[in-house]
């Protein structure tokens, strides 16, 4: 429930898109990158894809770095 997937494109050094799981969509930060988030949430699959990933990725290995971690 406190785990939050982020992933965030960028271009030129500039944050333009962010998937963030706790939104559960595209979100753009730069005038480029609102025209890209509202293109890919537009796109069920892209987003079913990447709302997945958070148990995908983050739920498969918490634990795995947590351990690691202590």
């Amino acid at each position: 429930k406190d785990i939050e997937f982020i992933e965030s494109y960028y271009f030129n050094k500039l944050e333009d898109t962010r998937f963030s799981s706790s939104v559960g969509k595209f979100v753009g930060f730069t005038e480029r990158g609102v025209k890209i988030a509202a293109a890919w949430n537009n796109n069920p699959s892209k987003l079913s894809a990447m709302r997945a990933q958070k148990e995908v990725y983050c739920l498969n290995h918490v634990q795995i770095k947590h351990d690691n971690a202590l």
